[in-house]
């Protein structure tokens, strides 16, 4: 099959692909775009859950944004997602307690879909695109970018060629090995040792109840810890499955969905490796892949009171005594002692004790802890400017490219690469 040459392909479809497209249809009508994605939907974060954050700096990469140049784009982000802002209230009482311990709560603007609402949002995404003449490829993996003295462009399976004037490549965190491989094979420099590491800690609501006054509650531990991505109302703890390995996520329905009386939420530690470590991301992949070997090919989930005495988890402490709720995803009951390095869990663990103080009740006998939970956002590219340019005509953006941690941060960096291309006057679209 052939295919037309476009003015812009974009790789993904996902917040940061979806940035670029919205601000280049708005200012740029006349330019033919393509966007490619291997998933038959519009994907990424907007599709699992869909929350946002939209106050700097979460969500953002801090060395590639400033304060400034966040909040001018924000406003942007929001024009297209339409966001319900949640309500906050009560959270002074939680700060207070948090600062005694060496902790921040952070005060961030939050909007959540849900899992069961996501679709709806997405598929007027796509529409208003392709009402503006925008064309998608979907179910279509691409395998390479090309950019040299024969053109610029994509391959298609191994196979098929498609030509554009720019490219711009934003994968996602499932495309993080796709982007190592495009950049080692186009001989673009990037930095990849940072990786985050960390369990999902499932309780009871009344375990938790800060959740009734602030929906995903930030806060910041010591030992570059700290909590990401809370569900509640209808919330489930999910498997997020990779070439080679399983993780864990969290993901809950709106509030239109009956409840089912359990949180959820991530706890991460950031973890920056030196010279001479090369890859920050297979130290995660090989950790995910300890623990699954641990579980018998799945992750792992051990309960508080079974981790406090030292003993391992199996299917016969989840019990209808002070067990008193069954797990949302049905993993492998284990120790998990013997999958996460002895650091990062002590780490993890005196950052659960802080959150017991904080919300008393976190460290109930029945909460149960999940692993692995690790976030592959961590390639960072040498860009060539202040636009996330790795080439001549191809950019990256987004989780994958290490520009954000986030729906609102990867569509913000989609907006910048789009005001990239539009004021490279050098170059003839």
């Amino acid at each position: 099959m052939s295919y037309p040459n476009y003015d812009i392909i974009i790789v993904g479809t996902g917040p940061a692909g979806l940035g670029a497209a919205f601000h280049l249809v708005e200012h740029s009508p006349s330019l033919s775009i393509l966007m490619v994605d291997r998933e038959k939907i519009c994907s990424g974060g907007l599709l699992n859950d869909c929350k946002q954050n939209y106050t700097f700096p979460i969500g953002f990469d801090v060395e590639n944004w400033s304060k400034e140049e966040a909040e001018r784009l924000l406003p942007l982000v929001e024009k297209w997602l339409q966001p319900v802002i949640k309500e906050k209230q009560n959270i002074e009482i939680y700060r207070r307690r948090a600062e005694r311990l060496d902790t921040s709560l952070l005060d961030v603007r939050q909007a959540h879909v849900g899992t069961d609402r996501s679709l709806v949002l997405i598929r007027r995404l796509r529409d208003e695109l392709s009402r503006r003449g925008v064309q998608f490829l979907l179910e279509r993996e691409v395998t390479d970018v090309f950019d040299n003295a024969s053109g610029t462009g994509i391959v298609i399976s191994g196979t098929e060629t498609v030509g554009g004037g720019k490219v711009i490549v934003a994968p996602g965190r499932k495309g993080f090995s796709f982007l190592q491989q495009v950049m080692e094979r186009m001989g673009i420099s990037y930095i990849d040792n940072v990786v985050d590491v960390g369990i999902r800690i499932e309780t009871k609501h009344e375990n938790y109840p800060i959740v009734n006054d602030y929906y995903d509650p930030k806060f910041l531990f010591p030992n570059n810890v700290r909590t990401f991505c809370t569900n509640s109302g209808h919330a489930r703890v999910v498997l997020e499955r990779y070439q080679g390995f399983t993780l864990v996520n969290g993901h809950a329905l709106s509030e239109h969905q009956s409840g089912n009386n359990l949180v959820n939420f991530a706890l991460l530690k950031t973890i920056g490796l030196k010279d001479p470590v090369r890859s920050g991301q297979q130290m995660a992949v090989f950790l995910a892949r300890l623990a699954n070997e641990i579980g018998g090919g799945m992750p792992l989930m051990q309960r508080v009171g079974d981790f406090r005495m030292g003993k391992r988890s199996s299917g016969d402490t989840f019990n209808e005594d002070l067990y008193d709720f069954p797990p949302s995803c049905q993993v492998t009951p284990g120790d998990l002692g013997l999958a996460v390095p002895a650091k990062i869990m002590r780490h993890l663990w005196e950052a659960l004790k802080r959150l017991d103080t904080i919300v008393p009740g976190i460290l109930h006998p029945s909460t149960i802890m999940y692993y692995p939970e690790i976030k592959m956002y961590a390639n960072k590219p040498t860009f060539l400017d202040r636009h996330f340019r790795v080439s001549a005509n191809v950019y990256m953006a987004g989780d994958g490219a290490g520009t954000s941690r986030g729906i609102t941060g990867a569509w913000a960096s989609g907006i910048r690469v789009s005001e990239g291309i539009q004021q490279r006057t050098d170059v003839d679209l």
